[in-house]
């Protein structure tokens, strides 16, 4: 971070986050540069109209209303949806150096990971400055900072952060513990879920224990369904600029 200063530039997060919480994000996680937010998608609006880069856009926030109604201190605000992640670097005059964006599939959680590395980025962006020339093609293969779990335990972590009575996200929230610590705890309470089931069928009459199992999947597998509809999976599509 300190390299790109020191040549000249600066950096900035822009989410579709209302700025209250782009602020309380930039406090808690401090990454030490200035979060902006942009509900609206005035600067993502900008960017595309000047063909720097086009983000995709998820236009479903039920599954985000659902969650902030079960998290503290959570009141998302997305009037136009929420754009995926994507990374742009400019010239002073206006030059693309580098960009990429997420291409949102059940494979990377909805666009919740995979990001290309710090290193890579400013590599490209330093070839470029040396190599004065048009803009950057779209990068499409990266080095990427992480990789996406499988769709199945994330949407298992989900539903057992609710505790199986429907799926619930982990976003930052004002008080009580981190996504990340929620992330463990869901985790260890999965395994708990699987394990009672299995001693209830060990130690208990079949019969009893199938019909409650039958009704739970009964019951769960309509939210599951809304889950996976709300976390968007381009990967079908065809003609993706």
């Amino acid at each position: 971070m300190q390299r790109i200063r020191d040549a000249g530039g600066e950096i900035y997060a822009i989410t579709s986050e209302p700025q209250t919480l782009a602020s309380r994000a930039q406090d808690e996680w401090g990454f030490g540069f200035e979060a902006v937010g942009d509900p609206h998608h005035e600067i993502s609006g900008t960017c595309r109209e000047r063909g720097w880069l086009e983000l995709f856009v998820n236009p479903r926030l039920g599954f985000l209303d659902q969650s902030a109604r079960s998290n503290l201190g959570w009141n998302p605000s997305h009037p136009k949806g929420y754009f995926q992640p994507g990374v742009i670097t400019l010239a002073a005059d206006g030059r693309v150096l580098y960009r990429w964006r997420g291409v949102p599939t059940h494979k990377n959680m909805g666009g919740a990971a995979e990001r290309p590395t710090a290193a890579h980025v400013w590599s490209q962006v330093e070839r470029a400055l040396a190599e004065p020339g048009p803009d950057a093609a779209l990068d499409a293969d990266p080095p990427l900072d992480s990789r996406g779990i499988p769709w199945p335990i994330f949407a298992s972590l989900l539903v057992a952060n609710g505790w199986f009575v429907k799926p619930r996200g982990f976003p930052l929230q004002e008080r009580g513990p981190s996504p990340r610590q929620r992330v463990v705890r869901a985790g260890l309470r999965a395994l708990g879920f699987a394990a009672a089931w299995v001693a209830a069928f060990a130690w208990l009459p079949t019969l009893p224990v199938a019909v409650a199992l039958a009704a739970w999947v009964a019951w769960i597998t309509p939210k599951v369904r809304f889950l996976n509809a709300e976390f968007q999976d381009v990967s079908g599509e065809s003609g993706l600029r």
